[in-house]
């Protein structure tokens, strides 16, 4: 069901509240083709209600010819700001970006953060914006977990279904998505409410069995039968089972890039008001499937980049895949029994 332009207004609002956006301060709002025209018009009117500048950098798509998906996450890395010095100055001088488009995985991206810009990436469908707005509530959760994930030197992940597989943590920072960017530099995503770290290099061992209702991104499909995946030296090296096993093999192997295979971050799920469900009542051009990916509960991991952790990997392949009944230990303590958060 649609949302009022009233009600979306109301949650950006919150949003930039908590973005600690200010009254003279300039925000750009970045989008493309695609971009939802109700979250545009009431970014833009959040934005003046709160005093600041508002201005939009419109740009042209790229990849469409490249990409095997219209899902902005199925081609990562280039974007409509590579090699475009004049617009990504025009972000760089920016206060707040709201990225209506997706350059996550790009060096721009980086680029902007590391002058000390601030990047919020929307781009759900406005009613999934409204529903998962988020609070310091949210923020505090991710924080809380993300103490813990720090300071963990191990993280083993079983499953009934036989996933039973373990990586070694401490090389790479985390990835604390609560929704809003409270501070110079910082990069997230709304709606979300996630944290994910990447293994050390070479360290993902193990097995991984995707079972009935896990989910494939940017597939935007519910596995239906069990899909086996051998991790060895940090990389996947097998792919087993049916026509699903198959099918992911071809995509990834479609990009002619060894480095879709690597395993990229991994994490767990902290949104209480995100559900598993959602995904299969969107056409699936509509949404990229942010429930999935924070629901409470849940296990992430994914394979492919891992540039945006500080690494060399910059592969155009990147697969999420959203997991149900896991237990997930660090150092051999549960923060996940199967698929279920541990409460402090």
């Amino acid at each position: 069901m649609s949302v009022s332009d009233f009600e979306l207004f109301q949650s950006w609002r919150k949003v930039l509240d908590l973005c600690a956006l200010r009254p003279g301060q300039a925000v750009t709002v970045l989008t493309s083709a695609d971009t939802n025209e109700q979250t545009l018009r009431c970014a833009i009117l959040a934005v003046r209600d709160k005093g600041a500048i508002a201005n939009r950098l419109d740009l042209q798509p790229v990849n469409g010819g490249t990409s095997l998906s219209r899902d902005p996450l199925a081609y990562v890395g280039t974007t409509p700001l590579t090699g475009n010095r004049p617009a990504l100055e025009m972000l760089k001088a920016s206060d707040l970006v709201l990225d209506l488009m997706t350059l996550l995985f790009s060096a721009e991206q980086h680029e902007i953060l590391a002058a000390g810009g601030r990047i919020l990436l929307a781009v759900e469908p406005p009613e999934v914006l409204v529903r998962l707005t988020p609070t310091l509530e949210d923020r505090a959760r991710v924080l809380a977990a993300s103490a813990r994930l720090r300071a963990a030197r191990g993280m083993r992940v079983t499953s009934a279904a036989g996933t039973d597989a373990t990586f070694a943590l401490g090389d790479y920072p985390m990835l604390e998505e609560y929704g809003f960017v409270d501070r110079p530099g910082r990069w997230d995503h709304w709606p979300s409410g996630f944290l994910a770290t990447w293994s050390n290099e070479g360290s993902a061992e193990g097995t991984i069995v995707l079972a009935p209702g896990d989910i494939l991104l940017p597939q935007k499909a519910y596995v239906t039968a069990p899909v086996t995946m051998r991790l060895e030296r940090g990389y996947v090296r097998a792919i087993e089972g049916g026509y699903e096993a198959g099918h992911l093999k071809d995509y990834m192997d479609s990009f002619g890039d060894p480095e879709v295979y690597a395993v990229s971050h991994i994490g767990w799920g902290l949104q209480k008001k995100a559900h598993w469900s959602v995904m299969g009542f969107y056409d699936r051009e509509a949404s990229i499937g942010m429930d999935s990916r924070a629901c409470a509960g849940n296990f992430l991991w994914s394979t492919g980049p891992n540039n945006e952790a500080g690494g060399t990997r910059d592969t155009a392949c990147h697969i999420d895949i959203p997991m149900r009944g896991c237990t997930v230990t660090l150092d051999g303590e549960a923060v996940v029994v199967d698929g279920v958060l541990v409460e402090d």
